[in-house]
């Protein structure tokens, strides 16, 4: 049981704040995650209605499937207490603040949940400080070994 993480969400954004939801998931939906079948490509999350919705979050057919088998990048409902809701939605409020997907993972109970972070995105000149931080870093380990 491992993770899954959205890589270009670290690139792409600052990360201020980060919350773990609860998923509402059809069961091939989970099997599906178990395999790692998961694509965070163009998703995003949203504020509908006082309730925080994913979208485009790309969960692959389940192979062993019937008739039951789910919509691949349907909208799919997050799960949090609505004092982290309000307060998400008064920081998308303000100017430059998005809500981005950046990892999900099954808990010690086998719940499956998404951490979504609220971002501020990178500007050109800050992605290309953040490769050569970790470009630096690399070759620092490199040379420790």
């Amino acid at each position: 049981m491992s993770e899954i993480r959205n890589r270009s969400a670290y690139h792409e954004y600052f990360i201020d704040d980060k919350y773990e939801a609860g998923i509402v998931l059809q069961g091939t939906e989970v099997k599906s995650i178990r395999g790692g079948k998961l694509s965070f490509n163009d998703s995003y999350c949203l504020v509908h209605r006082g309730e925080i919705w994913i979208k485009s979050l790309h969960i692959a057919e389940y192979s062993h499937g019937n008739l039951n088998n789910h919509i691949p990048s349907r909208d799919r409902k997050l799960l949090l207490q609505k004092k982290e809701i309000r307060k998400i939605e008064t920081k998308l409020k303000e100017k430059g603040y998005t809500l981005v997907p950046l990892r999900i993972f099954f808990n010690d109970k086998g719940f499956v949940k998404l951490e979504i972070g609220l971002a501020k995105g990178k500007e050109l000149h800050d992605k290309r400080e953040t490769l050569r931080k970790k470009d630096v870093e690399r070759e620092m380990k490199r040379f420790i070994k």
